[in-house]
């Protein structure tokens, strides 16, 4: 499992939210409390969020906008090919990583072992360390409140953030309106 980051993404509403709180850690030890795990691609049509060590995380948010450029923004013809790659290059596949990828049509998760999961309710995805606690929040929410997609997110990475030990309250949201 991955520690020190939680990533959630809404998509309802004609719009996309992702967010991601701020922690890095080392073994038992916090590195930095304000990092980005979170960013627009494709000239902003795309939101995504990575649990995973940061290097990887560069180099998988630029191999994936890559096959957005090709796909022309694609996003279920990108995150198909991507996954194809990370899954047959043998060092890729070495990356302890995940990805979430978004637009307002779409959601997808991004595993290491070039898995393409779309959530099963379509609205709402999490990974890392404190993506359970997060996404158990944001279910609830979005089943019992009207919260607009941005709330939301922010509230469920804020309960998140008050039960696992590896998520803060330095939480960063990106959205996509109409």
């Amino acid at each position: 499992m991955f520690k020190a980051t939680t990533i959630l993404a809404c998509k309802k509403n004609g719009q996309a939210v992702i967010g991601g709180d701020g922690q890095v850690t080392f073994g038992n030890t916090v590195l930095k409390g304000n990092a980005t795990k979170i960013r627009t691609l494709y000239n902003g049509k795309v939101l995504s969020g990575f649990a995973g060590s940061t290097a990887d995380a560069f180099l998988l948010f630029d191999m994936f906008e890559g096959h957005l450029k090709n796909r022309k923004g694609d996003l279920l013809k990108a995150v198909i090919e991507f996954g194809k790659e990370w899954r047959k290059d043998k060092h890729l596949r070495q990356l302890e990583a995940m990805m979430i990828v978004l637009n307002k049509e779409h959601i997808y998760i991004l595993s290491g072992t070039g898995d393409v999961v779309e959530p099963e309710d379509g609205e709402i995805a999490a990974i890392g360390s404190g993506g359970n606690f997060a996404i158990s929040a944001a279910r609830a929410l979005n089943k019992h409140s009207n919260l607009a997609p941005r709330e939301l997110v922010e509230e469920s990475l804020k309960i998140a953030s008050d039960l696992c030990i590896y998520t803060n309250k330095n939480i960063k949201i990106l959205e996509l309106k109409d």
